[in-house]
């Protein structure tokens, strides 16, 4: 697909009306993730779509940045938070390679929940987002590693050719791992949430 941006615009409307498919795995994942934030941290999330994440952690946290490459998907963010009263999140269109991810860097802790898998190049985005964290940040991601069942491949082919997927790179969960380490994190807390496609969930630091 060569221009992720209009897909995700085309959906946006529908996306932000879709309800959660798991709502308990859900609110566990946000728990787990507002247990490493404190209320001095400064935050970025990548790939935040209609900012739900991002609104919900914000009272845990002193300003999250939320962003996504879709104008449609941050408009939406944009009602929801002035609708739910949200004066310490900025929500601003962009995606990973882009130079305006640095606005507000370095940040404490960068939020990549569902988006890695969507970038054509893991290893570079990986870098930039070391690139923006401080010394001892936190990355925190949660990964849909579709490489784990290779008979899908020809579904996604096929959903890709008619315009109801994106493209997607096919990670593996040990993939993955290599990618954060070669890129110098550490890992601090890793889950395999089984599925349809495993995902993994990853706290890593910055070293």
């Amino acid at each position: 697909m060569s221009n992720p941006a209009a897909f995700w615009d085309k959906i946006a409307p529908g996306y932000a009306r879709r309800k959660i498919g798991n709502p308990d795995a859900y609110q566990a994942t946000l728990a787990r993730t507002r247990s490493y934030l404190t209320p001095t941290d400064r935050v970025l999330e990548i790939g935040a779509g209609t900012s739900s994440t991002a609104l919900e952690l914000a009272a845990s946290v002193a300003h999250i940045t939320a962003t996504d490459i879709s104008t449609a998907m941050v408009e939406i963010g944009r009602e929801k938070a002035q609708a739910a009263a949200v004066d310490n999140i900025t929500i601003t269109q962009g995606g990973v390679g882009d130079a305006s991810l640095s606005d507000g860097a370095p940040f404490d802790v960068i939020l990549a929940h569902n988006i890695v898998h969507l970038v054509p190049d893991v290893p570079a985005a990986l870098s930039q987002v070391h690139s923006l964290l401080k010394p001892g940040g936190l990355l925190i991601s949660k990964t849909p590693c579709i490489g784990e069942k290779p008979l899908i491949r020809p579904l996604v082919a096929v959903m890709r050719a008619f315009g109801k997927a994106p493209d997607v790179v096919h990670l593996t969960i040990a993939g993955l791992e290599r990618h954060l380490a070669a890129e110098g994190f550490e890992t601090v807390e890793r889950l395999v949430q089984t599925g349809f496609v495993p995902t993994l969930y990853v706290v890593a630091r910055s070293t």
